[in-house]
């Protein structure tokens, strides 16, 4: 069974998400049967590479919410996450466009590190103040993922997984994504949102039994002995 999830970096219900997919993924007994491929979206890639400012400040004038009401969104949204052991600091937070982020991911999925790139950017971008758009960060972090310095330089001097982002962007839009966190299960089922781990559990389970029809066995044309509605077999 396949799993693609459409998420950004910059996204703060997508790192809740994730940790709500896996407590639902960590507890269904076919665990081991399942792919999570991570997909590249962007809430807003029209954003500067570095923004002049906090994320209260970004929230408040470029989208034109109010402050007070931005501030009430942190509580609440904050709040969430340490509910699943995550400690959100949004006025540490870095505004940067989460483009190159989205390449270092795909650069990791080609090492077999695609989860560990992601889990790392949204703890870095959330919990620990990190411009998810330097290229001294990244380059660190890819170091540190075990990638050849090399190939991570190349991010920044070519257009390398530079379309593997945006037909990723582009795929989502085909198939209705036009918020993330978004869940796509063996590309029948959709789940949107940051839900709760009961409503992973339950698709997982639903899928998987679509997926894998129950197959009878035959016993030499013998039927066994059995119950029903108008008695039992002698």
């Amino acid at each position: 069974m396949k799993i693609e999830i459409w998420s950004d970096v910059a996204c703060p219900w997508c790192y809740i998400g994730k940790r709500r997919f896996e407590t639902a993924l960590a507890a269904f007994p076919h665990r081991d049967s399942v792919e999570v491929q991570w997909r590249s979206f962007q809430l807003d890639p029209n954003l500067p590479e570095h923004y002049d400012g906090t994320e209260l400040d970004y929230l408040s004038t470029r989208k034109g919410l109010d402050p007070q009401q931005v501030s009430g969104m942190f509580d609440h949204v904050a709040a969430q996450a340490a509910g699943e052991g995550l400690n959100y600091k949004f006025g540490d937070v870095v505004v940067a466009n989460s483009f190159a982020a989205h390449r270092l991911i795909h650069l990791a999925a080609a090492h077999g590190k695609q989860d560990v790139a992601k889990e790392r950017l949204l703890s870095d971008h959330f919990e620990h103040g990190q411009d998810i758009g330097n290229r001294s960060y990244l380059t660190s972090l890819g170091l540190e993922l075990g990638i050849d310095a090399a190939e991570v330089d190349e991010l920044f001097t070519t257009d390398k997984y530079s379309d593997a982002v945006r037909n990723d962007i582009a795929e989502g839009r085909a198939l209705g994504v036009s918020g993330v966190p978004f869940f796509v299960i063996d590309r029948k089922y959709g789940i949107s949102g940051a839900q709760p781990a009961e409503t992973f559990s339950a698709a997982l389970d639903q899928a998987w039994q679509e997926s894998q029809p129950l197959v009878m066995v035959d016993a030499s044309g013998a039927d066994g002995a059995a119950c029903g509605p108008d008695g039992c077999a002698i």
